[in-house]
């Protein structure tokens, strides 16, 4: 038995686990969206952070990359069950066609697993919905928890995806409103390939955090990207 995961977030650059095989693709028919609540890896109850989820939209494509876990029961079993730790604040595991730009009609992968949030603020406690850019960039800006800065995780998303050569304009945009609440001039893009390290970045002393309503604390995991 193999199993493969679709990872759109911090997995195409962090995937935390043992596996065989990536692959570098697209899901149709899904978007890239900053609109679920993190808080026990870049955020907290206090302050969540803001990470990626898939929202439905007919026509798109969101890259990623796929990855293969081969072996036996044992080491599938292992993997999964890290990866339900970790990505405990999506409440859907859905399965998908995975494409690669060989050809764009027929899957070269189906019924991929994928980790997703339902767009519902009653039943998904974790599910924190759109917002103006300005007011998304000045909570990334300054939340963070274990695992680091919510910036960072922006940035490392923006450059993963320039890394497989498959940017998302929504996700440059939204990093460089990040910049502009930090306060950091002259950024450029990746389109430019100008990309900035997310590291040694200062945070202005003056910008505080964006408020927030607390959310119900996590299942403990590990502290890892999510």
């Amino acid at each position: 038995m193999v199993f493969w995961i679709f990872g759109y977030g911090s997995l195409v650059w962090n995937p935390g686990f043992e596996y065989d095989e990536k692959i570098i693709g697209y899901i149709k028919d899904y978007r890239r969206v900053f609109d679920l609540a993190c808080i026990d890896h870049r955020g907290t109850p206090e302050h969540p952070a803001r990470t990626c989820t898939l929202e439905q939209s007919e026509g798109a494509i969101c890259w990623g990359a796929a990855f293969c876990v081969r072996g036996g029961p044992e080491k599938e079993k292992k993997a999964m069950e890290y990866l339900e730790r970790r990505e405990c604040e999506y409440d859907q595991k859905s399965l998908i066609d995975f494409f690669t730009e060989k050809d764009s009609v027929n899957p070269a992968l189906t019924g991929v697993f994928v980790f997703m949030s339902t767009p519902d603020k009653v039943n998904n406690k974790y599910y924190l919905g759109p917002a103006p850019l300005e007011d998304m960039a000045k909570q990334i800006a300054t939340a963070f928890g274990p695992c680091g800065n919510n910036r960072d995780y922006i940035f490392k998303m923006e450059k993963a995806l320039y890394d497989i050569g498959h940017e998302d304009d929504y996700i440059i945009e939204l990093a460089n409103e990040v910049r502009k609440a930090l306060g950091i001039a002259g950024s450029g893009s990746p389109k430019e390939k100008k990309l900035l390290s997310s590291t040694h970045i200062p945070l202005k002393s003056h910008l505080s955090p964006v408020k927030v309503c607390p959310l119900p604390e996590a299942v403990p995991v590990i502290a890892m990207d999510s």
